[in-house]
């Protein structure tokens, strides 16, 4: 009999949560996602829970939305994910730690240095959120006046994945002998220079630091466009996915490992993991009424403020109690514009309507008990729909609590999630192997 596939669990940290008002639910911590003492405390409780990983998001700007729903969001301040990560990692030991880097605005010297250093710190246990950025405000921040067109942030994105995944493989693995007696610190021999010209990138190397932990941290992507489906294929070995319907899921998850399968990879050596807002409960009935709690704090400028992030367009303008007109492309993020065009459409949503899920959380929702929510985690595993998900916790420390204490025992009495950890790194606990040195094969 085969064995049973089992889930892997990232958890979605922004770093604390992604509704608009986790910061007002009663008995939420309002200032957690700026307090590095709950946030220990979170990662640690993800440790306990057996997380593959604590994933943070990042954001290079405030987000683009008028100052009256601005003033509303815990987004404005946070910590820099490579400043926080490293420090949660000697506060843990077995937790992955996944931070985002934008490759529209940073080199690859940076990112690769920056990587291998988190990789070593915590002893094989980093991943890289490979993103392009599409707040357009960010490019402000870095000397542009627009914000770099859609197709060159990904023709840009994948160059850099190649530079930096080249001086991750600068240094054999035995390059660094330390010899006292004969003071030979390490083996030239050993050591490979990039030599790296391209369209947008020249780079000499070698790293100056020895080569990660892990080979290279995970590749993390996300994005559901045609570019961000191609990218993933060829270069993520996890994919951040959206939720909504099983069947589109399911199509994405085949399309994706169907892409990794016709260049060449494994399809079991990328991961794909939708993300899922859970909200639990000890009845359906009290699990429905703290979403309803937690949905009915959403203000009204925060939604249309949210609305607008995701059309790329300003929604305000819009007939509130009329449907969703057509919205024009725009320089931004194209698959999650499109999943909200989607969602008007099917669902027969007005804009009010639409700007209130917005400003919540519109994507995959788990609401129920610990048995329910384990039946529909289940549902989607076995039927081609996902490897695991990137949890979302309501709000917290309550939300994440809840799901530790309550869904996890239920997911390991089913057999569907460890007890243990694997191993030490995030690669062993995810089921991936070390990647090979590209420049010193037999590593």
């Amino acid at each position: 009999m085969p064995e049973r596939r089992q889930l892997r669990l990232g958890a979605f940290m922004r770093p604390v949560s992604i509704h608009t008002s986790w910061w007002r639910y009663p008995g939420a911590h309002p200032d957690a996602n700026f307090n590095f003492r709950d946030i220990a405390g979170f990662a640690r409780t993800l440790e306990r829970g057996k997380f593959d990983a604590f994933f943070m998001a990042d954001h290079l700007a405030l987000l683009n939305m008028p100052m009256n729903a601005l003033k509303r969001s815990a987004t404005t301040t946070s910590f820099d994910p490579l400043t926080l990560l490293p420090a949660l990692a000697v506060l843990t030991e077995r937790l992955g730690l996944i931070a985002t880097a934008s490759t529209t605005f940073n080199d690859p010297y940076h990112i690769a240095r920056k990587f291998a250093s988190l990789d070593h710190i915590s002893n094989g246990r980093a991943g890289w959120n490979l993103v392009t950025t599409s707040n357009p405000e960010a490019a402000r921040n870095f000397g542009l006046e627009s914000h770099v067109e859609h197709g060159e942030r990904y023709a840009r994105a994948r160059e850099f994945y190649d530079v930096v995944t080249g001086l991750w493989d600068s240094w054999a693995d035995d390059a660094f002998i330390r010899d006292v007696e004969t003071g030979i610190y390490f083996d030239p021999e050993r050591m490979h220079l990039l030599h790296h010209k391209g369209e947008h990138f020249s780079v000499r190397g070698p790293l100056n630091i020895a080569r990660p932990v892990q080979g290279w941290p995970v590749i993390v992507q996300a994005g559901a466009s045609e570019a961000g489906r191609q990218i993933a294929a060829e270069t993520a070995e996890m994919v951040f996915a959206a939720g909504g319907p099983m069947a589109d899921a399911q199509a994405f998850h085949a399309d994706v490992k169907a892409r990794a399968r016709a260049v060449g990879r494994d399809p079991d050596h990328i991961k794909i993991l939708p993300g899922a807002l859970v909200v639990v409960g000890d009845t359906m009935a009290e699990a429905q009424r703290k979403r309803d709690l937690l949905d009915s704090l959403v203000h009204p400028d925060s939604g249309m403020g949210s609305l607008s992030i995701a059309l790329g367009v300003d929604a305000s303008r819009f007939d509130l109690d009329g449907p969703l007109p057509e919205i024009p492309e725009t320089n931004q993020s194209k698959s999650g514009r499109q999943r909200v065009i989607d969602r008007a459409r099917r669902d027969n949503l007005t804009v009010r309507q639409l700007a209130q899920i917005a400003g919540g959380y519109g994507g995959l929702a788990f609401t129920g008990t610990a048995a329910s929510i384990a039946d529909q985690m289940q549902e989607w595993l076995d039927t081609g729909a996902c490897d695991g998900f990137n949890v979302m916790f309501p709000y917290v420390p309550g939300g994440l609590d809840d799901f530790v204490n309550l869904v996890v025992p239920e997911l390991q009495r089913r057999g569907l999630f460890r007890k243990e950890y694997e191993g030490r790194t995030l690669r062993e606990n995810l089921g991936l192997p070390r990647p090979p040195n590209r420049y010193f094969p037999a590593d």
